[in-house]
């Protein structure tokens, strides 16, 4: 028997879906409107988890599954095609239904908060429009390393927008006690200060982008005494290449104080710790090494810096990759309207469930196997029938 929060629970797509029909100022008359946001919202949806790419498998796919949706949704006037569709994304505020997402994800959190987030942004290819100046769609996202959730995005023109959009992101997000990684883009003093103030840590890569900070801290580890620094050592093996990665962590940071404000305040907000990741790779008889240098708030050892930078990448391997390979979403050529940004987020929406689906598939087969089975794909979205 289900309690009352249970149902509650479950039923809390569905509840996003008509707050945003109820936050968006519709001015079609009532009586004409056949389609109401949250069938249109619940089927491009339920598609999208089910494996379908584009507008003209969405429509095809719902009238195959007219009868699962309509347990849910009235759907009296059936699916819309698939230029209908098109037509409502379009159109859809793409601040308010990011919004939703974001208030669902929270939901999906577990009670105990996340403990990494890795921020980085991604670029829709082929959303772009040359004939009318329009750049491709940015989207930086924000990623639950060990939760395998997106938490939330913003949409910013182009890469180097990012420096604007990460604060806004942050703004939204409940990041309390989270060490929060990002990627060199983000290496400046107000982020730091953002995410901070948040009751977050952060980790940021520097690179070039801060020559003096980045060449005192190369110095530092060329020459550093031993017994300021920390270290590991890791290997891998796989792909006809055997991986060396050398982890040093020094929290000595007094020697990075500034002159901004007051003798000896620091570059960063409460900066505690700097760390440096040299990789040396063994490939087709040829060996190459990289050294990585990164700055942090919270008083990190070499095994806990070690495995924050090391989950950064799963943003790439197990977000960005699969939006890539599995949902062509480089291949995406919506240009129009809001279209491009809100499929995006709908994309975002099936990736969360899908990854929290507690079986041996591959999210490939995950998506494939919700196509064909409507109770697998009740269990990936955790509803419960009218």
């Amino acid at each position: 028997m289900e309690t009352a929060f249970e149902k509650s629970t479950r039923r809390s797509l569905l509840d996003h879906f008509s707050a945003i029909q109820e936050a968006i100022q519709d001015t079609r008359e009532p009586c004409k409107v056949m389609y109401p946001l949250p069938e249109v919202l619940l089927l491009v949806v339920c598609a999208t988890i089910a494996g379908c790419d584009d507008y003209d498998e969405i429509a095809d796919w719902g009238k195959a599954r007219l009868q699962f949706l309509r347990q849910f949704q009235p759907y009296y006037w059936g699916i819309p095609c698939e230029d209908w569709l098109r037509v409502v994304m379009n159109r859809v505020d793409p601040d308010l239904f990011a919004a939703c997402f974001t208030a669902w994800a929270n939901e999906q959190r577990p009670e105990a908060g996340v403990a990494l987030v890795a921020i980085d942004g991604k670029t829709s290819r082929r959303s772009h429009d040359r004939s009318k100046g329009k750049k491709a769609l940015h989207l930086v996202s924000a990623w639950a390393s060990h939760e395998r959730l997106v938490l939330g995005q913003e949409a910013v023109d182009e890469i180097s927008n990012e420096t604007t959009a990460i604060p806004a992101l942050l703004d939204r997000l409940a990041i309390e006690g989270a060490l929060v990684t990002i990627d060199a883009i983000a290496c400046n003093p107000r982020i730091a200060r953002t995410i901070v103030e948040a009751g977050a840590d952060y980790l940021l890569a520097v690179k070039e982008n801060q020559p003096s900070l980045h060449a005192e801290m190369q110095s530092y580890f060329d020459d550093a005494p031993a017994d300021e620094v920390e270290s590991l050592t890791l290997h891998d093996k796989g792909h006809g290449r055997i991986e060396t990665r050398h982890h040093v962590v020094s929290n000595t940071v007094d020697w990075m104080s500034g002159h901004r404000r007051y003798p000896g305040e620091p570059r960063f907000a409460g900066l505690a710790t700097i760390g440096m990741v040299e990789s040396t790779v063994e490939k087709g008889g040829e060996t190459s090494t990289e050294r990585r240098l990164y700055i942090s708030s919270a008083v990190l050892d070499a095994a806990k810096f070690a495995e924050a930078v090391r989950s950064h990448w799963t943003i790439e391997n197990q977000l960005h990759w699969i939006l890539d390979v599995q949902s062509n979403e480089d291949q995406s050529r919506l240009r129009v309207g809001h279209g491009a940004r809100n499929m995006a987020v709908v994309r975002h929406f099936a990736l969360n469930p899908l990854h929290q689906v507690q079986d041996r598939r591959s999210l490939k087969t995950r998506r494939k196997r919700a196509g064909w089975d409507t109770d697998y794909l009740l269990a990936v979205l955790d509803l419960a029938p009218c």
